[in-house]
């Protein structure tokens, strides 16, 4: 098989020799006698036939130390610890020692070893053919000519935490061996020269499973990247095989004898020997003859090409270090294989128009996207210049979202091609990357083609499938006369206001605009009403006012009867029926309907509804000229104001609007506008209702006499029987003083002496009897403070002698200790202490000096309440009694200080308060 003969060759790696630096430009030489290579963690390691192993950094710098006393075989560097693992001979005969270095430590300048152990299971001597270690540390496999493999399981790098045991015997030599991790579970591919198998060591037992009954050469195996699902790779004479842990997977025809197999980077390295060579070694013998070539080639198996091949001499490894890969050969020279950048190998194909091997590249080498965008854009104008139209627009269409659309566009403006620009523009709004010019030529298009069915396909498609500005397309459809499509467009996506503004504004279907909003759910049905409410109370008063009702109490959108549930378990919503009123402008009566239906549904209905209500009702009892109805109508007017639900400034002011009698009155009575009901009464000559106003209100503002009597004064009618009743009130009461009263009624020509005898005669009567009573009580306080005086000038003058021979308080006859007190008590020591409260106090004159004490403390406190002197001075019948009262309690006693000199005024009253109030507490 010669499949691979297929493929296209490139040259993606350009081949140097490594030069030493410090060799002024010759060719860098190996140590001599290589026997084992490996490569990782910055540096490439060797081994040769002497026991030393060498390191090789990327500046081409060697270092080396002794590891084996006779040579060494294998190396093996992990590529995630500073670990390396080594098989070689210290002494002579079959006898390989393993040992594991430590290479962040050293031991004398080496790295240091931490384990050393033989490798032969037994005592069974064989020589050691391959060896892998897992990047866990966990597991170590070695492979060996008998057909036997050891595992290490543990820490490879102590000895007593690892156990070794025989995992695999057979009769054919190990050539290669591979351990994959996926997620928990850890695999051992194990290749013969005849079989190929997979070992689980995550199991218990561990067990295995067969994959192939044919097997590869030493070194022609190798496992693939993780990004690969880390298959196991095994090159055959005739085709490489990739495995599965579970079963085989895809196989490739690459003939020729294999000498060495590795993976790296997405790249499959087969080294073969060349055709024109007709000898074939032997198992494990690495030499060639001097002139035998072997070819290099590198595969890309993913994009099916080959990136590189070359014929080199006598290769000893191929090694991936540094992004590159290193060829050794046995004469001691490097061959460094540097992969071209990307932009190059692109470019090396687009020379020969191999666009479609060029993105397969670039998306393997995970180009970004706009990287593959110019792919496809150069890829779009190669097939463009050939006349393929179709081609062209479908990897323009890939360009979407990076390459500029106006660049397609004006590609394909020319009327024959309408048909690619079409299906560019569709993509471009299936990817919702449309602006409006683009929604609008893509409709322009469908008109132009006449194609409706697209047209209909285009609007009607399911709602996951749109992909471009539904507002960008009702507006172009409208502008192009497409009023039905617009419709449906509008509907579909619920874009309410486009559908409402086209049915009102294009259509003129008010019936099926009030129908929609009352399908729509509350807010916006809402929304819709108080922006076009006008426009369809004007076409459709009845209709919309059952919407309005419906929207302002429990509104719940209009749905089939399947939908019932749903709509009964929905939250009640209602909307303030205070904010549709002037919807009503033009409808009076629909607005009496609406707002009548309001307060019955909803007696809490704002204010607003109420005394829009009230006034509509008294604009109906003002134009009423039937008795009967107005009758009606100014009850309902009543009822309205004794509802409570009118503001009281508005109602008012509608009501004087109107010359609204009763509803006047009765919020002046409402608000306690006394004085506001009279003056009305007055304005309309309403005497009778003047006094009634007084007798109902003069409890509640006892100046509404004073007023009526200075009304009827000032009337030159005769009104002596309003102003005798009122004087008698006045009378009864005390409510003015009788000079007032004279002086009011001196106005009025009408009044005679006779009006005002009665009143005069009983006022003087009171007058005179309360000046008696007054006088008496003048002289019986003289009388007292008299008597008071004198005692208080004998206790200061004269000694006070105690006769007392019976305490005050028990009544026993008194024995000393006793107490005596100035005014006149005594008790005994005993029972002074058990009644007494206070030491320097009288406990018997206690109570009397108390009350007399808070009426002192009450006369202070109240001496600086004007306000509420003023307003029981303004409210009471006798205003003498109130300033009387107020300067007995000394509220005016500050202008008398002021103007008395000092220590003359209030002195004797002073001492006398201290006199009666302290006594002087006496042991005899």
């Amino acid at each position: 098989m010669a499949a691979f003969l297929q493929w296209r060759r490139f040259v993606f790696f350009d081949k140097e020799i490594v030069k030493d630096p410090g060799e002024n430009g010759k060719n860098f030489i190996l140590p001599i006698g290589i026997s084992a290579c490996d490569s990782g963690r910055g540096h490439i390691v060797l081994g040769d036939m002497e026991g030393q192993i060498w390191f090789l950094t990327r500046s081409l710098q060697l270092s080396s130390f002794q590891a084996y006393k006779l040579r060494v075989t294998h190396l093996y560097q992990l590529k995630q610890h500073s670990i390396l693992v080594s098989v070689g001979q210290d002494e002579q005969g079959i006898n390989p020692l393993v040992k594991v270095w430590n290479l962040d430590k050293r031991d004398s300048g080496n790295p240091l070893c931490t384990r050393i152990f033989p490798a032969i299971p037994g005592n069974k001597p064989t020589e050691v053919s391959c060896l892998s270690v897992h990047e866990n540390l966990n597991f170590m496999a070695i492979g060996f000519t008998d057909g036997s493999v050891v595992l290490t399981k543990g820490d490879i790098t102590r000895d007593r935490h690892s156990k070794t045991l025989t995992l695999h015997e057979g009769n054919y030599p190990i050539t290669g061996l591979a351990f994959r991790q996926a997620a928990k579970v850890t695999h051992l591919f194990v290749a013969t020269l005849e079989k190929v198998q997979c070992y689980t060591l995550s199991v218990k037992e561990y067990p295995k499973l067969e994959l192939d009954t044919h097997g590869c050469a030493l070194r022609c195996s190798a496992l693939t990247d993780p990004s690969q699902d880390s298959q196991f790779i095994v090159a055959g004479d005739d085709c490489v095989y990739l495995y599965q842990p579970d079963e085989r997977g895809p196989c490739f025809a690459f003939d020729g004898h294999k000498l060495l197999a590795h993976w790296h980077r997405g790249y499959l390295l087969l080294l073969t020997r060349d055709a024109k060579s007709p000898n074939k070694p032997d198992f494990g013998s690495r030499e060639a003859s001097p002139t035998e070539k072997q070819v290099l080639t590198i595969y890309d198996l993913d994009n099916k090409f080959i990136a590189y091949s070359a014929a080199f001499d006598d290769i000893i490894d191929v090694l991936a270090e540094w992004g590159s890969f290193y060829v050794l050969t046995r004469d001691g020279k490097i061959f460094v294989l540097q992969e071209k950048d990307t932009q190059t190998k692109l470019e090396m194909l687009f020379k020969k128009n191999l666009f479609v091997m060029a993105i397969n590249l670039a998306k393997s080498q995970h180009l970004d996207n706009d990287g593959l965008s110019e792919i496809f854009r150069q890829y779009g104008d190669h097939l463009y210049i050939k006349g393929d139209h179709d081609g062209a627009i479908q990897q323009y269409i890939r360009t979407i979202g990076k390459l500029e659309p106006s660049y397609v566009i004006r590609k394909f403006l020319d009327a024959q091609r309408i048909h690619n620009l079409t299906a560019y523009l569709q993509a471009l709004h299936r990817q919702s990357l449309p602006n409006a010019d683009h929604t609008t030529l893509l409709l322009n298009c469908y008109t132009k083609l006449k194609d409706s069915s697209k047209l209909e396909e285009f609007i009607k498609s399911s709602e996951s499938e749109v992909h471009f500005d539904v507002e960008i397309a009702i507006k172009v459809l409208r502008q192009a006369g497409y009023h039905s499509h617009a419709v449906f467009l509008a509907e579909r996506h619920k874009h309410h206001e486009w559908y409402l503004k086209i049915q009102l504004e294009d259509l003129k279907n008010y019936q099926e605009a009030l129908r929609y909003i009352g399908r729509l759910p509350f807010e916006q049905a809402e929304s819709n009403m108080k922006r076009y409410g006008k426009t369809l109370m004007h076409h459709v008063p009845e209709d919309t006012t059952r919407l309005l009702k419906r929207l302002c109490t429990d509104y719940h959108p209009s749905q089939d009867s399947s939908d019932r549930d749903n709509m009964d378990r929905a939250s009640m919503n209602k909307a303030s029926p205070e904010e549709f009123i002037p919807i009503f402008a033009n409808n009076p009566r629909e607005l009496k309907a609406f707002l009548e239906h309001m307060i019955d549904v909803e007696p809490l209905s704002s204010q607003g509804v109420y005394d829009t209500l009230l006034e509509l009702r008294l604009q109906d009892w003002a134009h009423e000229q039937n008795p009967e109805k107005k009758k009606v109508l100014k009850g309902a007017a009543l009822s309205l104001l004794r509802s409570d639900h009118t503001v009281f400034d508005k109602a008012l002011v509608l009501c004087q609007m109107h010359n609204f009698k009763e509803g006047i009155l009765y919020l002046y009575e409402k608000g306690k506008l006394y004085q506001q009901i009279m003056h009305y009464h007055m304005q309309n000559e309403e005497y009778g209702k003047v006094v009634e106003a007084c007798k109902r209100f003069g409890d509640q503002e006892v100046c509404l006499w004073e007023q009526a009597l200075g009304y009827f004064a000032r009337k030159e009618e005769d009104c002596k029987a309003y102003i005798s009743e009122v004087l008698q009130h006045i009378d009864q009461n005390n409510l003015m003083p009788p000079l007032l009263v004279v002086q009011t009624l001196a106005h009025n020509s009408t009044a005679t002496l006779s009006v005002i005898k009665d009143y005069l005669i009983n006022k003087l009567q009171r007058e005179s009897l309360q000046i008696e009573d007054d006088e008496r009580k003048i002289r019986q306080y003289r009388e007292e403070t008299a008597h008071l005086r004198s005692e208080i000038q004998e206790l200061k003058t004269s000694a006070k002698i105690f006769q007392k021979t019976k305490c005050s308080m028990c009544n026993s006859p008194l024995e000393l200790p006793s107490v005596h007190f100035l005014c006149g008590h005594s008790f005994h020591q005993h029972c002074f202490e058990s009644y007494a409260e206070s030491e320097a106090e009288c406990p018997t004159c206690t109570p009397e000096n108390r009350k007399v004490m808070d009426m002192l403390r009450a006369q202070d406190q109240k001496r600086d309440v004007h306000d509420h002197f003023n307003r029981q001075l303004r409210c009471s019948n006798d205003g003498f009694s109130v300033v009387a009262d107020y300067f007995g309690r000394g509220v005016f006693n500050k202008l008398t200080l002021i103007t008395d000199p000092p220590g003359k005024a209030g002195g004797l009253e002073a001492d006398l308060q201290r006199d009666l109030l302290i006594h002087t507490k006496r042991n005899a």
